[in-house]
């Protein structure tokens, strides 16, 4: 998984002892690439595949191995380029976050330093705490006499950015999107109603009606005006936001979003619904990516255990037949965009199974379109890379 996020190396040798050759200041520099932390509550991963050999020269972001997590198997980018001299954790190996997984280096760098290098690292590396009292984590908020749950990080000043999940997902699916946003400005994901930890009433299930509750979300937040971005269904809550109060949008940034086009995959939205065992469930979800391998066992079972919640079941089957009833999309917010005076962008995975692609063409000429190739329904977390970039470009 990366990929996606740009990750500082957890140790670096920057107070290595003085070379002792060439009469040199210091050594070559030796890097570390270490186990990422997507999302918060990621603790471990799993090395799944290395992508290059030991020896190789290796780009910044070039993707260099398959690391797969308690919610999804994603490519990881390199986040320092130099030669990979040293594959520390073998394929199959399960190692904390921050763990050292191999050893990257520039300019003439013998065996000896590289194993003083990883001792080093491997005496001086301790497990973060399993739980930090001090590390955010998600809230309940009352919103219109129901529970809806949220997340925000980031400093309080900036132009708020609020993130919105599509059908079926949670504010977890901007795991790998919303801590990288967040550097320089807050960033709000919440769970819809009947969503993740909300509250499971959903009384209309329509994008009308979800966007008056995240409009009152906001007011309940303190949320003046915030640079929405929505997927899939999210993306057409967006719009309909800035269709219905302009002055509290900043910027759209629409990933696949919903209502531009009448064709949804309905056999996706029933099996997802519908179905309880693994087996079954687990070639629906393998609709939303491009790659299936993306789809780990824990994702499946995590869908299986929400599906579980009182009221779950009943919440999606009233937004979805809000929503797609009758094998269609209901809302068409095409024309909207055409007055939306703010920026906006839309992306979309050129391999989309869910919502096709084609919804992205003939759009008005003010909206930004990024086709993405290789990429499916949830190019969030397939390319997150790109997609921040997208959602940085606009302030």
């Amino acid at each position: 998984m990366s990929g996606p996020q740009r990750v500082t190396p957890f140790w670096a040798d920057e107070d290595a002892e003085k070379s002792e050759t060439k009469g040199e200041s210091a050594m070559p520099a030796i890097q570390a690439i270490t186990m990422p932390k997507w999302g918060l509550a990621m603790e471990e991963g799993m090395l799944a595949r290395w992508a290059v050999e030991e020896g190789a020269s290796i780009a910044l972001a070039e993707e260099i191995m398959d690391i797969e997590t308690s919610k999804i198997a994603n490519v990881f980018e390199s986040p320092v380029a130099g030669v990979l001299r040293r594959k520390v954790v073998g394929e199959g190996d399960t190692v904390p976050v921050g763990a050292l997984l191999g050893v990257v280096t520039e300019g003439e760098v013998s065996d000896a330093e590289i194993d003083a290098f990883v001792a080093d690292f491997l005496a001086s590396f301790t497990t973060a705490v399993k739980e930090d009292v001090d590390a955010p984590s998600a809230e309940p908020i009352t919103v219109e006499g129901r529970t809806i749950r949220h997340l925000c990080l980031g400093p309080d000043d900036g132009t708020p950015i609020l993130m919105i999940h599509g059908f079926g997902a949670d504010l977890a699916t901007w795991m790998f999107n919303q801590e990288a946003l967040a550097a320089d400005r807050p960033v709000y994901a919440i769970d819809l109603p009947g969503h993740g930890g909300s509250s499971k009433q959903v009384d209309d299930g329509s994008v009308e009606g979800l966007a008056r509750t995240v409009k009152a979300y906001m007011d309940a937040a303190g949320i003046e005006r915030a640079h929405l971005v929505g997927h899939s269904l999210g993306g057409a809550i967006a719009v309909e936001i800035a269709g219905t109060a302009p002055d509290r949008v900043a910027a759209l940034t629409l990933v696949a979003p919903a209502g531009l086009g009448p064709e949804i995959a309905t056999d996706f939205i029933e099996g997802f619904i519908s179905e309880t065992r693994s087996r079954k469930l687990r070639p629906v979800l393998e609709m939303l990516v491009a790659n299936p391998g993306m789809v780990s066992a824990d994702m499946v079972e995590d869908v299986l255990k929400f599906k579980r919640l009182d009221g779950a079941p009943a919440a999606l089957r009233t937004i979805a037949d809000a929503n797609f009833g009758g094998g269609s999309q209901k809302a068409s917010l095409r024309d909207r965009l055409a007055t939306v005076k703010v920026p906006v962008q839309v992306v979309w995975g050129e391999e989309d199974r869910i919502l096709p692609a084609r919804h992205a063409e003939g759009l008005p000429a003010t909206v930004s379109v990024t086709r993405l190739p290789g990429v499916g329904h949830i190019a969030h977390m397939e390319k997150a890379s790109e997609i921040n970039s997208v959602i940085k470009s606009v302030h």
